[in-house]
């Protein structure tokens, strides 16, 4: 499977037209349905190459842009979310020069 290639499991006769948001592979039990005894198997089935994590990272881009986006009637949310994650990315960077101006109260 090359890059920009269409996933091996995908059959266009099958699957009908190709949707980058699903999953084409052999389907498997969802996390929420997982049981605390089984997740150590469960997590040993996973692949953790790195094509199945830039993958795995692709299709959830594109749910998220195929349920905030690209609706005709696209509201605000994806403005709010891209406010937050901007919010906690800039806070994290700043936080080693935020802590230095903490005022302490010292009471004996």
């Amino acid at each position: 499977m090359g890059f920009g290639d269409y996933p091996v499991d995908y059959n266009p006769k099958v699957h009908g037209p190709y949707d980058p948001a699903r999953f084409y592979g052999k389907p498997d039990v969802p996390f929420g349905q997982v049981k605390l005894g089984e997740l150590g198997s469960w997590l040993g089935r996973r692949n953790k190459s790195p094509s199945a994590i830039a993958g795995a990272f692709s299709r959830a881009w594109w749910r998220w842009q195929h349920k905030y986006i690209q609706p005709r009637r696209a509201g605000i949310a994806p403005f709010f979310q891209f406010t937050v994650a901007a919010m906690a990315f800039f806070y994290i960077t700043n936080y080693g020069k935020i802590t230095r101006h903490r005022n302490y109260k010292y009471h004996w």
